[in-house]
């Protein structure tokens, strides 16, 4: 794999571990990244073959250079995870799908590459785009936003205090070409005294153009779903994010499904018929250890949640 694209997959025991028990079949690793997990999915469970899903060029190579030991076990496709289903049937690998990974967010070479524009620490062109051959970059995006859509973002990002006072004072620096000129003006719009506290005064900022680039939500919303109809009987998700937005679809796609889209009152027996389609693999949210967040720093704030399909009922006699 390239250097510049390696990356240290968070909770890599613990997805290791939640898929050991699925049956025979493939794993989608619907954000193959540098390939990480895959690798160790594929080293552990000899009766898994995998997909891998990244709209990364840069990461689908390095995926593929990664996983060409595995040989015909392990296809890597270039294409967004909210189109899982035709990235399967392009893959060739038949079977039933027995796992999906979503590790979300942005790996650390996208962040470590001053060329991509997505760290407020280094001076690079406004892009963030993951694919950078497709959709308008953070600075064509910003040239077109109205002070009401960009307040409304940032404030949706936890930049609820100064939502309005930074989307003014970006609009007067238009055009805003790079991640430097980002920072200063999003630095300046903030009071002094708010700016010694919370990090980077940035970080929200950035983050929020990054998901509204990417659709990030959107993508997830689309491909939650999906995910979890394709997966067979004892099949697993496992889903690791990284902020609240993320967190809140996985959590509600999974409740979902484990209710069966159930539209009874809380606390009321069921009356709507709906029929559970799977089960929690554990209640809430786990977190990584100690020991990993001080090796990995970027692993700290990584939430994950796991999912299991069941059986389908069998039909009364």
């Amino acid at each position: 794999m390239s250097p510049a694209f390696a990356h240290e997959p968070v909770m890599v025991e613990e997805v290791v571990a939640l898929l050991h028990p699925v049956p025979p079949g493939v794993v989608v690793d619907a954000t193959a990244g540098g390939a990480g997990h895959a690798a160790a999915l594929l080293s552990s469970q000899p009766h898994l073959r995998l997909l891998g899903v990244d709209r990364d060029p840069a990461a689908v190579e390095a995926s593929r250079d990664r996983l060409a030991r595995f040989g015909d076990r392990a296809v890597v496709v270039h294409a967004r995870f909210d189109a899982l289903a035709e990235a399967l049937v392009s893959s060739g690998l038949d079977g039933p799908v027995s796992g999906v990974l979503f590790d979300l967010g942005v790996s650390s070479p996208q962040f470590d590459e001053p060329g991509r524009g997505f760290s407020y620490r280094l001076d690079a062109p406004l892009d963030m785009r993951m694919d950078p051959s497709s959709g308008p970059s953070a600075a064509e995006l910003l040239d077109t936003m109205t002070e009401g859509e960009l307040a409304g973002l940032l404030a949706a990002h936890g930049e609820n205090r100064f939502a309005r006072r930074i989307a003014r004072a970006l609009l007067a620096a238009r055009p805003v070409r790079t991640t430097g000129q980002l920072a200063e003006v999003v630095r300046g719009a903030i009071p002094a005294a708010a700016r010694r506290t919370g990090g980077h005064p940035a970080r929200r900022a950035f983050q929020a153009l990054r998901v509204a680039v990417n659709d990030e939500l959107g993508v997830l919303e689309r491909a939650l779903p999906q995910a979890l109809g394709l997966l067979g009987p004892g099949g697993r998700c496992v889903a690791i994010s990284y902020h609240s937005g993320e967190d809140r679809l996985v959590k509600a796609a999974f409740a979902r499904a484990v209710s069966g889209g159930c539209t009874c009152p809380p606390g009321l027996p069921c009356a709507c018929g709906a029929v559970p389609e799977g089960r929690l693999v554990f209640r809430g949210a786990r977190r990584p250890a100690p020991a990993e967040v001080a090796r990995n720093r970027r692993a700290e704030s990584a939430r994950l949640r796991a999912y299991e399909r069941l059986a389908p009922a069998a039909d009364p006699a």
